[in-house]
């Protein structure tokens, strides 16, 4: 999941608007949202976990991101998750990993967080992952 997922919550956040008509940052939103429904079906159907009542390394890789999915809402209007079975399984697995202690206690406050994501935002970051995305490549 961090070649899809990761890269494509990256593209979405550094994405630079060339304009009005420009609709690169929906496409980009769009092929997020995507690559979310895609782990989602391959998730466990009774869940709450991806692979069913135990948390995996598969949840606590990708939980890092899922937790600051608010950083779309701070710096790209939103990110808007859709309505729907896929997406109620989304928010079933969503909600099991941000009451787990583990990773609760792990996150920092968001205002630790900001003046780091505004980097990536503005595409100002210089991070090796930022400079990936801004070459097309993935998770380095």
């Amino acid at each position: 999941m961090t070649s899809r997922v990761i890269p494509a919550f990256h593209r979405y956040l550094q994405y630079q608007s060339k304009g009005p008509e420009d609709q690169g940052l929906a496409k980009l939103r769009d092929e997020f949202l995507s690559k979310l429904k895609e782990f989602t079906e391959e998730m466990d159907k009774e869940g709450p976990y991806f692979y069913g009542k135990e948390i995996s390394l598969v949840d606590l890789v990708i939980a890092p991101w899922a937790v600051r999915l608010w950083i779309f809402d701070e710096f790209k209007g939103g990110l808007e998750i859709p309505e729907g079975k896929v997406w109620d399984r989304w928010r079933e697995w969503l909600g099991a990993v941000q009451k787990r202690a583990s990773v609760m206690e792990t996150l920092s406050e968001r205002e630790h967080y900001l003046p780091i994501y505004q980097r990536y935002a503005e595409d100002r970051a210089q991070s090796e992952l930022a400079k990936a995305t801004r070459e097309g490549r993935g998770v380095p």
